[in-house]
C-alpha cells in the first residue's frame, strides 16, 4: 500500500514534468517584439500653435510569412503611411531596421532598438534636428487616447555650452575693465 502511494506520487511528479517540458514556448521574447501580431510605436503629437500633428508612428505587424511596417512622419501635417521595404528584425526581438520612401524625397533606412522592457522604440538620431539625441517612441497601448501636446525641443548642447561661455566672458572682461 505504501510502496503503491509513492510510486503514484512518483509518477504524477513525472507526468507534470514531461507536461511543462511540451508546453508550447512563449512567442515573446522578454522586452522583445512578439513573434506575431502587431505593435504601434509612436511619438505623435499636436502643436498648440498651429494645431498640427507633430512626430511619427511605426506600425509593425509580424505573420508567419513576412514582417511589414507602415512608417508615417510629419511633415507639415500627417503623411499618408508609406509601406517600408526591407524589414529586418533580429531574431532576439531588440533591433530592427527597414527602408523607407516618402513621395518625392529619396530613399532611407530607419533603425532602432527596443528599450524599457519592450515598451519604448528607440531610433537612431535625429530627434529635433540633433543626430546626437535618439528618437524615442512609446508602445502605444490605449488607441483611444488623444494625441498630447508637442513639447519644445531642447537647446543643443553646442548651443547650451556657447550660450554658458558667454555670460562667463562678458563678467570676466568686466571684472578686469574696472582694474
Amino acid at each position: 500500500m505504501m510502496m503503491t502511494r509513492r510510486a503514484l506520487f512518483a509518477g504524477a511528479i513525472l507526468l507534470a514534468s514531461c507536461a511543462v517540458l511540451a508546453a508550447p514556448k512563449s512567442a515573446k521574447k522578454p522586452g522583445g517584439l512578439p513573434r506575431y501580431g502587431m505593435q504601434v510605436f509612436s511619438d505623435l503629437c499636436i502643436h498648440a500653435d498651429s494645431g498640427e500633428f507633430g512626430g511619427q508612428r511605426i506600425t509593425l505587424q509580424r505573420f508567419a510569412e513576412v514582417d511589414t511596417v507602415l512608417y508615417e512622419y510629419t511633415a507639415g501635417g500627417l503623411s499618408w503611411p508609406v509601406v517600408a521595404s526591407d524589414v529586418n528584425i533580429d531574431p532576439r526581438g531588440q533591433q530592427l531596421y527597414f527602408t523607407v520612401q516618402p513621395p518625392d524625397e529619396d530613399e532611407r533606412t530607419i533603425s532602432g532598438k527596443l528599450a524599457d522592457g519592450g515598451r519604448t522604440l528607440v531610433l537612431d538620431g535625429g530627434y529635433c534636428g540633433d543626430e546626437a539625441v535618439p528618437m524615442r517612441l512609446p508602445l502605444v497601448t490605449d488607441f483611444s487616447r488623444k494625441a498630447g501636446a508637442c513639447r519644445a525641443c531642447p537647446v543643443p548642447k553646442h548651443k547650451k555650452e556657447k550660450e554658458e561661455e558667454k555670460p562667463l566672458l562678458d563678467s570676466g572682461s568686466t571684472t578686469t575693465a574696472g582694474l
